[in-house]
């Protein structure tokens, strides 16, 4: 664990504009716990779920996941066959743990970027989410990607150490 101030006390991140700043501060801080928390973390145990709880492999799919789709959505588009298929997949066994960090972090890295080219002007625009077209805008949707993000992270924390204090 860091001795480091949370991400949000340490500053603004280098070319983010200034009202993104809290959503890349929550996507850094999330990605810095899960890589503190799944740190060794045994590849055996990435699918247990202990007393019925999303397994770490889950939580760690859906991490990626979840920011991949509502950032596609933030940039208009619609989402691919292939993320269809992801999404379809989450839960199911098949990666290690050093392949679902590693996915995680480019995500992370991902976002970032877009944040740096996302202008201020933006951020109120329309945007629809999901099949039925739900109404939101474009920084409803970054703060749900970082919002959404912690949870899982909070969630993934709990679970991965309930697994490794058995």
């Amino acid at each position: 664990m860091s001795d480091d101030p949370e991400f949000w006390l340490r500053g603004p991140i280098a070319g983010i504009p200034a009202l993104l700043q809290p959503v890349a501060h929550a996507l850094l801080q999330a990605r810095g716990e899960v890589r503190d928390i799944m740190y060794d973390f045994p590849d055996g145990r990435l699918w247990d779920s202990p007393s019925g709880l999303a397994s770490p492999g889950f939580h760690l799919q859906h991490l990626s996941g979840v920011l991949d789709r509502l950032f596609t959505y933030a940039r208009k588009e619609a989402l691919t066959p292939e993320q269809l298929r992801s999404l379809a997949s989450e839960g199911s066994p098949g990666s290690s743990c050093r392949e679902l960090l590693a996915r995680f972090d480019a995500r992370v890295e991902q976002a970032l970027e877009q944040l740096r080219t996302t202008r201020e002007d933006s951020l109120l625009e329309p945007r629809e989410v999901g099949r039925k077209k739900l109404p939101s805008n474009l920084i409803g949707l970054l703060f749900h990607a970082a919002e959404h993000t912690q949870r899982h992270t909070g969630q993934l924390l709990v679970t991965a150490r309930m697994i490794t204090l058995r």
